[in-house]
């Protein structure tokens, strides 16, 4: 194998997990350093520079960093459960936890303009990112909202008993602050009117706000007590729907089922199911979105295909199914098979059907140049975000179909990047590189400025509202947040997976200290050879593929020293036993290219005069 090169920013970046993982690059280790030194203002402001939503995210992001922790790596290898660092809840620690005034910590809306206006359509978390990148550049950004507040599916879909609107209504004001132009309740009608108003650039976030339904048998005839699941969450949100039928049966096995279900219970349902078509582990829903609906005694009913809904002159009496198993066949690929069960029948008064969501933009004319792919979504350039209009740009569920929040600010920083760039007369499809920075965290011969020393403990459980208290309303928070010691107990499981290993091979004396300190196995010093046979001679044989090898230049005896990244603690300890200092502990910290001066090529100054 060749000697790595660690000048290249994505090196050091994928051995970060959590901040490989997380679509907008959130640099997390860093910002749990802070929170267990009690600086919590400082821990959410490393947040809101990458993810915008600390105090909306630290509730409710799916959690993309968490499967990807190297602590449930290590721990798995060890025998035990998986049990990744609660990097989700430690960054509501931030929002909940830091100073008052964090506000005079962001930037100010700017005295002088640029003369570029930005419409967004819709004002959900890929708008909202666009807005809060871009205004403070000086661009004139305009949000058109059809509801009354921004905010877009993190305030109409998400149930306030996750997440409170005061949190919402928090976050989304630090974005019009920076003096954002918010036009509520006007829905933006006509993609052709709004590019004849003459704004420099276009961006579509309005999300995918159309339910699928499921047209079998009955369903026309018992419409009135069957519901589409985004539409219904969001009538709750609004109070327009305030009781449920007792029985209710909730189809679907994402989220927003979970959501549902877990709000039917709390507006009197006292008989709710959630039935699905897959098993139990194909659900899309996330691991903990189930088992929050489990702990509140929720069964999930699991290969049950829907076949009628059984009423009586129109009124809904309960639910057919057609129970199936699944079967694989040599490709891997799954087919749901019928078992010949009889058909059982599920008693109930309403029905939410939360089976998916579709894009829908019947306000965008289809020859105003916006080319449409056989599925109804825009053909984009996934870099750019833009559109068959150079300068028209989508972002969120609006361009992919659904995901998430974090994956909608992440669309949003890229979108905000092109606009920028294409204003600039630049090229958009061209992306600066990542800012990057390796600094030794060296203070003596045994000391670091970071605590390496590797918790044993388990993963802390977040506090939940008594039972009789959280099912009493829709609007009671369930989760209860961590408490100052609780987070910093949490924040030292940390592995600080940005701390890195790095080797100067001119300083090895190849006296194997380091191999023989090491606690996982993970160093070896070895012939060199090809990747494959390298990952089976290794001390510990490296067979993660997803993460790198280390390796250094030929030594003086010929060898290699070739370090498996996959189950490093960071622990320092080959740095502390290594007699000449060739390996050393050095924080990398990655900063991503966002709208600014550091996303263009020429500097400010020259393209003023070009």
């Amino acid at each position: 194998m060749q000697p790595t090169n660690i000048s290249n920013p994505a090196y050091f970046h994928k051995v970060v997990d959590c901040q490989w993982a997380c679509p907008a690059h959130t640099p997390v280790p860093e910002y749990i350093r802070l929170i267990a030194q009690g600086r919590y203002g400082d821990a959410y402001m490393v947040n809101w520079v990458s993810n915008v939503f600390p105090g909306i995210l630290g509730r409710t992001c799916d959690r993309p960093c968490e499967p990807a922790c190297r602590r449930g790596r290590v721990e798995s290898n060890n025998g035990e459960h998986p049990e990744p660092v609660a990097i989700c809840r430690l960054k509501r620690v931030a929002a909940d936890m830091k100073e008052e005034g964090i506000s005079s910590r962001m930037p100010k809306a700017p005295t002088r303009m640029n003369g570029r206006r930005i419409a967004c359509v819709g004002a959900g978390p890929a708008s909202l990112t666009v807005a809060r990148d871009l205004a403070p550049l000086g661009y004139e950004v305009t949000v058109f909202e059809g509801e009354a507040k921004g905010g877009g599916f993190m305030r109409t879909q998400v149930p306030r008993f996750r997440l409170p609107e005061e949190v919402i209504d928090e976050e989304v004001g630090y974005i019009f602050d920076l003096g954002v132009k918010f036009v509520a309740g006007q829905r933006v009608e006509s993609m052709k009117a709004l590019m004849q108003q003459g704004y420099d650039a276009i961006f579509v976030g309005c999300g995918a706000p159309r339910g699928r339904d499921l047209e079998i048998p009955g369903r026309r005839e018992a419409a009135r007590q069957i519901h589409i699941g985004i539409d219904w969450l969001a009538s709750v949100s609004f109070g327009h729907v305030t009781q449920v039928g007792r029985r209710v049966i909730v189809l679907g096995g994402g989220n927003t089922a979970m959501d549902c279900c877990r709000s039917a219970r709390r507006l009197g349902g006292d008989d709710v199911k959630v039935i699905v078509r897959s098993g139990f582990e194909e659900m899309k829903a996330s691991p903990w979105e189930k088992e929050d609906a489990m702990e509140e005694g929720i069964p999930i009913i699991n290969y049950h295909v829907p076949k009628a809904f059984v009423h009586e002159n129109g009124k809904l009496k309960g639910m057919s199914f057609e129970v199936v198993r699944a079967e694989y066949d040599a490709k891997g690929r799954r087919s749901l098979v019928p078992t010949g069960e009889p058909d059982p029948f599920f008693e109930c008064d309403e029905v939410l059907i939360a089976v998916g969501q579709e894009n829908s933009f019947p306000w965008i004319e289809r020859d105003c140049g916006i080319e449409f792919d056989k599925w109804g979504l825009p053909v984009l350039d996934a870099r750019t975000m833009q559109s068959s209009v150079p300068n028209v740009l989508f972002g969120g569920d609006s361009a992919f179909g659904p995901k998430n929040i974090i994956t909608a600010v992440a669309h949003g920083h890229e979108a905000a990047v092109s606009i920028d760039r294409l204003l600039n007369d630049e090229n958009p499809a061209q992306r600066p590189s990542p800012l990057t920075n390796l600094m030794s965290q060296k203070m003596g011969i045994h000391e670091w400025s970071y605590d390496n020393d590797t918790s044993l403990e388990a993963r802390f459980k977040v506090p939940w509202a008594k039972a009789e208290k959280a099912l009493a309303s829709i609007k009671v928070e369930v989760e209860l947040g961590f408490d100052a010691a609780t987070a910093f107990r949490e924040a030292q499981r940390c592995l600080n997976c940005d701390v890195q290993t790095v080797f100067t091979q001119n300083l090895c004396i190849e006296c194997d200290a380091c191999v023989d300190i090491c606690p996982m196995d993970c160093i070896t010093f070895t012939g060199n050879g090809e990747e494959d046979d390298l990952r089976q001679r290794l001390n510990a044989p490296a067979l993660n593929l997803a993460q790198d090898l280390y390796v250094s230049g030929g030594l003086k005896t010929g060898r290699v020293m070739v370090k498996d990244e996959d189950v490093c603690l960071h622990c320092g300890l080959c740095a502390e036993r290594c007699p000449t200092g060739a390996w050393d502990m050095q924080k990398f910290l990655l900063n991503t290219t966002q709208a600014g001066s550091g996303c263009r090529d020429k500097a400010p100054a020259e393209q003023e005069l070009a």
